[in-house]
């Protein structure tokens, strides 16, 4: 009899829900985000298309999914992830998956990634200045994804971490999205490719500001570690403000009509979480405003795509 025979239906669902857990599908909004953001602006242009659009959503996601695994890994493997963390217990941390099928399933993930991101080179680029480039950004991806948490010197733990989603949620997600379908860069994308990056930081601060003691006996030196609670609250709210302005300044200088301005409906969630992690100094406290941050960041970057379509 196999183990696979042996394996009681309780094991099994436990199995599934701990692979979920470090999928972390919550996240997949962000990355899902920026590319909405991205074909919003192309859409505005003239030159939108959907096949690139699809893929480019199915490449972010696949890329997220990797380095949720990939920080899964990581964090276990380093010790990071321990019971006195305050975030939800994953699959690794839970003992219902082994280093060895973390490591299997990251590389699955690598190669979907792969793949998919082909498809999209194939589909969207056509001179060979193109294929090479996004082939070399796609490359990089891939690599800040593991490295965030993997291996001698990962850049998590250096407080690197909110560059890098500011560059890949925001730079590379919105305006690569952008240029695969319009074919040209243009200077005006800068604002809302900034301001969805700038969102996207936002999250993982709530995220460190959760995880701070932890992080912080663990040496997992994210910046909101090297920054300290107070500060780190402050850098949250200058985050979120300088995101409004960004998208404000973009709608004067570039649209028209009231249908422009949908994205402010979204604004008194972005005022409301910084009133609440301002007046709450507690880790504990950052863990409903963290599910809160998501969903306002994926609202913000909706509306903002509506305005763009519909103008």
């Amino acid at each position: 009899m196999t183990n696979s025979d042996n394996m009681s239906p309780t094991t099994s669902i436990s199995q599934i829900q701990a692979w979920l857990e470090s999928l972390r599908p919550k996240t997949l909004p962000l990355a899902v985000a920026a590319v909405i953001t991205g074909s919003a602006l192309a859409s505005w242009t003239g030159h939108f298309k959907w096949p690139v659009a699809l893929l480019a959503l199915l490449t972010a996601a696949m890329l997220q999914i990797l380095s949720n695994l990939a920080n899964d890994y990581g964090d276990v493997v380093k010790g990071s992830d321990t019971r006195e963390r305050i975030g939800p217990m994953r699959g690794m941390q839970k003992g219902l998956i082994t280093a060895r099928q973390m490591k299997n399933a990251l590389k699955i993930t690598v190669l979907l990634s792969c793949l998919s991101g082909i498809a999209l080179i194939a589909v969207a680029c056509n001179s060979p200045s193109d294929i090479l480039g996004f082939l070399a950004l796609g490359l990089l991806a891939i690599v800040a994804a593991i490295t965030y948490t993997v291996g001698t010197r990962p850049y998590g733990y250096l407080g690197l971490g909110d560059i890098s989603v500011l560059i890949f949620f925001g730079y590379l997600s919105v305006l690569g999205t952008y240029y695969l379908q319009v074919g040209t860069f243009s200077i005006s994308t800068l604002l809302p490719a900034t301001a969805s990056g700038l969102l996207a930081v936002a999250v993982l601060n709530i995220n460190n500001l959760r995880d701070i003691e932890s992080d912080r006996q663990n040496g997992k030196n994210t910046l909101a570690v090297r920054l300290g609670g107070k500060k780190a609250r402050y850098y949250h709210a200058v985050l979120l403000i300088t995101a409004m302005l960004c998208l404000i300044v973009f709608t004067l200088l570039y649209l028209n009509g009231w249908l422009s301005w949908l994205f402010l409906l979204a604004f008194p969630l972005l005022l409301t979480q910084i009133a609440q992690v301002l007046r709450d100094p507690t880790p504990e406290g950052m863990r409903s405003k963290l599910v809160q941050m998501v969903k306002a960041a994926l609202l913000t970057n909706i509306l903002f795509s509506i305005g763009l379509v519909l103008n």
